[in-house]
């Protein structure tokens, strides 16, 4: 006897629109559990059956989206509920407009997994059930749709061959591999004609990432270098900006004669402008001179050159700023401004939105430190600030214009015992995997991380508790990774995947308008 989905109190319970609703919310939620901090990330290879298993009994399309909307919107809660204390109940809304994506996933999920579908329908939906989910995950990578983060392969931070697929495709790659492998788990255990296609799909999951871990190609060593994190810790009050700024101060001041080749500090180290205020130059000036190195700083201000608030990476030497700085952007959504203010400016009211809207620079930034003992020939930066190491284009692009590492500079004070800094930390693994380049992600209160480029970690990290400076010595990597030189291959197929199944559909259904009978003649 084959049991069925829909047998048994439990399945029937599900049938009634409130409970089904609660169980696809709950469903959509589980693979929140995945990333850091809980990073259970062995729960990704089934986390998405029991949404799956429940899309597949839905009645109709209409009842496949709504467990699609209600499951994206559990999700997006889950992986982001950290943000509760700043957006309040505006959290829902952003939750509840973004899980409209998932809605035409749970249909094509429906379509190709409801009833028993044949070894044909089953072979299809290994292809474009993960295809489908690639697509939500791009549409909401959008910065305006509050960008890249929670995808899904980034659950996988610290499983090495999910890296060797990220430096092969990114991790888009990833992504498709983990549903792909939920969705032939799914086939097997409900798919009663089709369990062989689904346990083909788990074997050809495990040769793909068998056969990228032998045979894709590896980083070449490219030397050492010897790069400082400063991570002045909670700083609370009056003054607040000034005493971080001298803790900060005499952290860096305490890297003399350790022979360091850049200085990094996190986001908005720097509180004022440096041309305005000559003598936050000179301090940083006189400090680059006692540590005989470069200080990669951060300033968040109001810049004398250009109307409003810039977030800049500047670059600051012995001899003063370098003329080498990077304006952020890519803003955070309601932290730094809030989309279409005019209607939706309330938000400043109920939560800690911007009340004022940073300022975006325009393009990336190579920067050139000079020669050094470690790195003779100078060493070539590419800056990222904050929620920016979440795009992967990002870094990619940073390492196509020649960067040999890639720096992120970060605060997350506004989360600090939340689930949020260590989330953000575990992308400097992957960025570094995809593009071969160590990532160095300094931070104003923790986690402050470094990846080699293999995407491993470089000494262990600086949690949000450490007030402290460290010195890494951080690997080089030369070579370019396939997923630089080549892009979102993955993304394009997935793409003509979904084109082809909504073709597909579409002309099933013109066939059988055409078959259908029609009234009977008198």
């Amino acid at each position: 006897m084959t049991m069925r989905p829909t047998d048994g109190p439990y399945a029937r319970l599900l049938t009634r629109p409130w409970p089904r609703a609660a169980a696809a919310v709950a469903a959509g939620a589980l693979p929140a559990l995945t990333f850091p901090t809980p990073s259970l990330w062995w729960l990704a290879y089934v986390a998405l059956v029991p949404w799956l298993s429940l899309i597949r009994t839905a009645p109709g399309a209409r009842r496949a989206a709504l467990d699609g909307w209600l499951g994206g919107g559990g999700f997006l809660l889950a992986v982001h509920h950290w943000l509760l204390p700043s957006l309040h109940v505006f959290i829902l809304v952003l939750a509840a407009l973004l899980g409209l994506l998932w809605a035409p996933w749970g249909v094509l999920v429906q379509r190709l997994l409801g009833g028993s579908p044949g070894p044909v329908r089953a072979a299809w939906a290994l292809f474009a059930v993960p295809s489908g989910w690639l697509m939500v995950e791009l549409a909401r990578s959008w910065e305006y749709l509050g960008g890249p983060w929670g995808l899904f392969g980034a659950s996988q931070w610290q499983v090495a061959p999910a890296l060797k697929l990220a430096s092969v495709g990114g991790i888009w790659l990833v992504s498709f591999l983990l549903v792909a492998l939920n969705t032939a788990i799914s086939t097997v255990i409900w798919g009663s004609r089709a369990r062989i296609t689904g346990l083909v799909g788990l074997v050809a999951c495990t040769a793909v990432v068998a056969g990228v871990w032998v045979w894709a190609p590896s980083p070449r060593s490219a030397g050492t270098v010897r790069i400082a994190l400063v991570q002045p810790g909670v700083v609370d009050g009056t003054g607040s900006v000034e005493r971080r700024f001298e803790r900060e101060e005499a952290l860096t001041r305490g890297l003399a004669g350790q022979r360091v080749d850049l200085v990094v500090w996190g986001e908005s180290g720097v509180g004022g402008d440096l041309t305005e205020h000559p003598g936050l130059r000179d301090r940083l000036t006189a400090l680059s001179r006692a540590v005989g190195a470069d200080l990669l700083v951060n300033v968040d201000a109001r810049r004398s050159d250009r109307p409003g608030i810039f977030k800049s990476s500047v670059l600051v030497g012995p001899g003063g700023p370098t003329g080498d700085r990077y304006d952020k952007m890519r803003l955070v959504p309601f932290g730094e401004y809030v989309p279409a203010r005019s209607l939706l400016g309330w938000a400043t009211s109920v939560g800690k939105a911007a009340g004022e809207d940073r300022k975006r620079g325009d393009h990336q930034v190579v920067m050139r430190l000079p020669a050094t003992r470690s790195a003779p020939e100078g060493l070539r930066l590419g800056p990222l600030v904050c929620f920016e190491s979440a795009f992967p284009d990002m870094s990619r692009q940073l390492a196509r214009d020649g960067a040999q590492v890639i720096v992120a500079q970060s605060s997350t004070s506004t989360f600090q015992d939340s689930w949020a800094p260590w989330q953000h930390a575990s992308l400097a693994a992957l960025r570094a995997a995809e593009t071969w380049r160590p990532v160095v992600h300094s931070t104003l209160t923790g986690v402050s991380v470094v990846a080699d480029p293999r995407g491993r970690a470089v000494g262990p990290p600086l949690g949000t508790g450490r007030s402290t400076a460290v010195v890494r010595d951080v690997p080089l990597g030369g070579g370019t990774s396939p997923y630089v030189r080549y892009g979102d291959r993955i993304v394009l197929a997935s793409v003509a995947v979904v084109a082809g199944t909504c073709a597909a559909g579409g002309v099933a259904a013109v066939r059988r308008r055409v078959r259908k009978p029609g009234p009977a003649r008198p």
